[in-house]
């Protein structure tokens, strides 16, 4: 069974009720003072606690995501890179040097509200494994494939792509099962709301014992260069997917929207499209990141500040949507950010800002659920 699957869960849940169930029943007549029964009678303490133990972990686990599969948690940093021969991709794609792999990873098995039928008709999710040449980094995602890409007529066209990245902690089934993001782009695009579009879903720490807020650590972890470097190259040589940055667009909520903005702000030569849900402006500092990512770096910091960068530096060609509520605890830096580069791009009339707040909501997957269509709406009109 996966590590992320609800039989487990519900396999250690079924025996943790079976030793309470033991325990009350073998209890008397294990009361006597003797070696045995006081050994018997501690065997069944220890199963009883191992096995409630057990599902209160799996469950923290399942919902914020720490370890991903079996491979994940007793192998952690992840795979190194180890290149093979070129093979064929399933659903006709070629895969570049197997840059991108098939795997089972991922739970995807236990999504049930996608669309059935043939590819042609409805599209094709993916589970794959992504390597990284640059950094050796390795991780698993989910590639959306949509109708179209399977029809003959559009066969030499390139298709956009949105990378999506998942909050902190927590893993790439949350844009599928938390949050319906595929979901609801998939009926946009059915609608004709969304021109169709390669879905490209991550988690934002591919070191899941540390958030690293996609950036370079000094010494430590390199997440930026993994997202503009190693994960472009591979969906590029992997998939019919565009080669500019306008018809690449990234999207993300909570840490996944600090994410977004700050790499589309820091390399628009990848990403010439961004939204970030409820994100933040500055890198965080707190005991997720392990204190100062940069370890006092000021230009280091100040590089990661998008306010500095919009005052400092020349403002760049890219379109941005930040999205917050006005009840949330960062609705007055988002007004900040948006004001600022809304005079900013006055200096750049390829440098756009827009908006959206929802009256209420809070940091949680039903505020990012109501943002989600007004958010994919907007990134389908900025898509080249």
């Amino acid at each position: 069974m996966e590590l992320t699957s609800d039989a487990l869960v519900n396999s250690l849940l079924a025996l943790g009720v079976a030793a309470i169930v033991t325990t009350l029943w073998v209890w008397p007549r294990l009361a006597r003072q003797r070696p045995l029964p006081v050994l018997g009678r501690i065997g069944l303490l220890m199963v009883v606690q191992v096995s409630v133990l057990a599902v209160l972990a799996l469950s923290v686990n399942n919902s914020f995501g720490f370890y991903t599969s079996w491979k994940d948690l007793l192998s952690p940093g992840g795979a190194k890179l180890a290149l093979t021969s070129n093979e064929n991709h399933r659903g006709g794609t070629q895969v570049s040097d197997a840059l991108v792999q098939p795997t089972a990873e991922g739970g995807l098995e236990t999504i049930t509200n996608l669309p059935q039928g043939p590819p042609e008709e409805v599209g094709k999710i993916e589970s794959v494994r992504v390597n990284g040449k640059e950094t050796g980094f390795s991780d698993q995602m989910f590639v959306y494939l949509p109708p179209a890409y399977f029809d003959r007529k559009f066969s030499l066209v390139r298709f956009p792509v949105l990378l999506a990245l998942a909050g902190y902690p927590g893993t790439t089934l949350n844009l599928l099962q938390e949050l319906p993001f595929a979901q609801t782009a998939i009926e946009l695009q059915r609608s004709g709301k969304m021109p169709p579009t390669v879905l490209v879903m991550a988690r934002p720490a591919v070191v899941p014992s540390r958030d690293t807020e996609c950036v370079d650590v000094p010494g430590g972890p390199r997440t930026e260069t993994w997202f503009v470097k190693d994960v472009p190259t591979a969906i590029r040589g992997s998939y019919r997917v565009g080669r500019t940055a306008g018809s690449w667009g990234v999207f993300g909520y909570s840490t996944g929207g600090s994410c977004a903005l700050r790499l589309a702000m820091r390399f628009p030569n990848v990403y010439g499209n961004a939204a970030g849900l409820h994100g933040d402006f500055t890198v965080r500092q707190d005991n997720y990141t392990g204190g100062d990512l940069f370890n006092g770096d000021k230009a280091l910091t100040q590089q990661h500040d998008l306010g500095w960068r919009l005052q400092n530096l020349p403002v760049p060609a890219l379109s941005l949507l930040a999205v917050s509520s006005r009840t949330e605890g960062d609705y007055p830096q988002t007004v900040q950010f948006v004001d600022q580069a809304t005079r900013a791009a006055a200096a750049n009339p390829q440098f756009t800002i827009d908006s959206l707040y929802l009256d209420d909501g809070g940091h949680n997957f039903d505020s990012w659920t109501r943002e989600l269509p007004a958010t994919l709406g907007w990134l389908s009109s900025h898509l080249g």
